[in-house]
């Protein structure tokens, strides 16, 4: 059976273990979305990990979500990633960037004035923190054909700015209440055009994402992040079972480099058929405790879980925070870092971020 330490090939990618870091915002950007050289020193840290996944970066400006997070639409911000994808190449690792647009998650403060855009007009039932603070989120306006073409075009352009700032690939973040999950959802999606409506309509704009990046980069660079059933954000689904097959069938022919599904339960019949239908390299993201704190091995037990039920490859987000050598600590058995006051993970500033300490800080 395969263990979290054995070598995987993902597309053209040899892994030397099966450990993904997975994305996680941590608001460390500079206020245009630059990546910052404490972000570089941050990701470096962490190169021992099969794959990292770096944290979302919108696609175009209406996509910005929250103050001080990456994007990557501009030659300022390609020269910023390019600087982290070299520190991470340097210390032996590989990186794939998710792309993620906001959706109704945004706030003109949060982006130059424009308002956000969505789905449908279908408030999101939370405050958005801007640079003046909490704020109620405004009701977005509903999506043009026109805005859904520019929007794929948006993709499909980050995709490109990805690879040429130094990225092996890109996942496409269609979860956890953002842009494309909202499309998903019967709940943020009213539409009654050929993007609403039935399973087939709701998925019809991740898949033309998907598809796009995929043409402008090769499918072999290109990933796709879902969350069936996940409550962020105010999400709502009650048709997952018809929803997410259909994606899956939809895209099966792509060749892309990897599925990657979060909060996976292999006992569940969804993850089952999806481990089934996806002949792809398959990415699956434990269910773990939350808010509440990991379990001492940092959720290995439960990713070998998932390993021995078809996943290729267990996406950790937390355990990597806490620890940059996650890797050697879990090959050691040795005890893990706990992870600090949770405030630190997105007010900027080396604490709770880079100061972190390895076993070779420790003398062992």
């Amino acid at each position: 059976m395969a263990t979290v330490f054995d070598p995987v090939r993902l597309g053209d990618l040899q892994l030397p273990n099966r450990l993904v870091m997975a994305p996680m915002t941590r608001n460390r950007a500079d206020a245009d979305g630059v990546p910052t050289p404490l972000m570089a020193a941050y990701y470096a840290q962490r190169a021992s990990a099969g794959l990292i996944i770096a944290e979302a970066s919108t696609p175009n400006a209406v996509g910005q979500t929250y103050p001080n997070i990456t994007a990557i639409h501009t030659d300022a911000h390609v020269d910023g990633w390019r600087r982290v994808t070299d520190a991470v190449r340097a210390a032996g690792g590989r990186m794939f960037l998710q792309i993620q647009h906001g959706g109704r998650i945004g706030h003109p403060d949060n982006s130059g004035g424009l308002h956000p855009l969505a789905p449908s007009p279908v408030l999101l039932p939370d405050t958005i923190f801007t640079p003046r603070g909490h704020q109620p989120a405004v009701v977005p306006v509903e999506m043009s054909h026109d805005d859904i073409r520019t929007t794929v075009a948006d993709f499909a352009a980050a995709a490109r700015r990805a690879v040429d700032a130094g990225f092996a690939g890109v996942e496409v973040h269609g979860g956890n209440g953002y842009l494309l999950h909202q499309f998903l959802a019967s709940g943020t999606n009213h539409r009654t055009d050929a993007y609403g409506g039935s399973a087939d309509n709701r998925i019809r704009f991740v898949v033309e994402v998907v598809r796009a990046v995929a043409e402008a980069v090769g499918p072999e660079r290109v990933g796709l992040r879902i969350a069936p059933g996940v409550t962020a954000n105010g999400m709502h689904e009650d048709d997952v079972e018809s929803v997410y097959p259909a994606l899956v069938d939809a895209l099966s022919d792509t060749g892309l480099a990897h599925l990657h599904v979060v909060f996976a339960d292999p006992d569940q019949p969804l993850f089952q058929h999806i481990r089934k239908h996806w002949t792809g390299t398959l990415i699956a993201n434990p269910m773990l405790p939350w808010p509440g704190p990991l379990p001492a091995d940092g959720g290995r037990q439960e990713g070998e879980r998932l390993l021995a039920a078809g996943a290729d490859l267990v996406s950790l987000g937390r355990a990597f925070l806490a620890n940059p050598d996650l890797v050697e600590r879990l090959r050691r058995g040795a005890p893990l870092n706990p992870l600090r006051d949770r405030g630190l993970m997105y007010v900027g500033g080396a604490e709770g971020y880079t100061d972190y300490p390895t076993l070779a800080d420790a003398g062992e």
